[in-house]
Parts: structure tokens; sequence; C-alpha cells
């Protein structure tokens, strides 16, 4: 088998290119938050960090998190990366540290941030889905209940 090694510069131009949106894990758990009857909107774009999912109205904003893109068990998986560790240990605490921006500025502006990880919403979506229901609950107003679907 022939192996295709790219530079670093390549490399780095065919993962700029990836913006991944509307994953497999998102998707789920979008449509079990559907036919519960809650309305979102998806990477919304007016909010920083443009959240995976958007539940406007309750003011709370999902992100499903790949586990290397944003460092899942960091202290411990940074260990195992072996090629060009140079470019990815910064690389990923800088997602790190933007995530953490992100859920500041978020919660500023009143909003409830939800970061979940991609292989645990994979595992169990419903687990996940409640979980948002459970927050939606308690951001009812009294003359305003959020009322799932059964």
């Amino acid at each position: 088998m022939k192996y295709n090694f790219h530079t670093t510069k390549q490399r780095h131009d065919q993962m700029a290119k990836i913006h991944v949106t509307g994953g497999k894990d998102e998707v789920i758990l979008r449509k079990l938050l559907w036919h519960k009857g809650v309305r979102y909107r998806t990477n919304y774009k007016a909010l920083p960090g443009k959240p995976d999912i958007a539940i406007t109205k309750y003011k709370i904003a999902v992100f499903i998190d790949g586990e290397f893109w944003h460092g899942f068990d960091w202290e411990n998986y940074q260990k195992h990366i072996k090629s060009n560790r140079d470019y990815w240990i910064p690389k990923i605490e800088a997602n790190m540290r933007h995530d953490r921006e992100v859920t500041q500025q978020l919660e500023a502006m009143g909003w409830i941030v939800l970061r979940f990880w991609s292989k645990q919403v994979l595992k169990n979506p419903d687990y996940f889905v409640e979980l948002i229901l459970w927050y939606l609950r308690g951001q009812a107003q009294p003359d305003d209940r959020f009322v799932p679907h059964s």
C-alpha cells in the first residue's frame, strides 16, 4: 500500500477546509429534541461560538464537542500525541481556551451553556435530551411552561 504523506503546509490547508456541522451526534440529538417539541436554531451565527443547538426562547446554547479537537481528558491524552506535537498541543489548548471564552461570553449574555462530548452523546442520546429538557423546564416562566410532546 502506498501512503500519501503531506507536508505540514499541505496538511494545514486540508484541515482548514474542514468545517463540520451536522455530524451524526448533532443530528441524533436534534431529531430527538424536535420529536419532543423543542424548537431551536442550528449553528446560530448571532451568538459567540455559533452553538450547535441554540434554543433561543429559553436562552440555552448546546455545544457537542469532539474529544480530540476540544481536549477530552487532556492531561492524560496529550501524552499520547506522537506526531507533530509542537503543532497539535498548542492548537488543542487554544481550542480549549476559546471554548472557555465563548462559554463566559454567553453566560454574561444570560445564556445557559451546555457542553457535551460527542462520544457520550452517541452512546446515550436520550440522557442528553432529558438533561436539556430539565434545563428547559427550569427556564420556563409560570405562564410560559414548556410542555414536551410525549
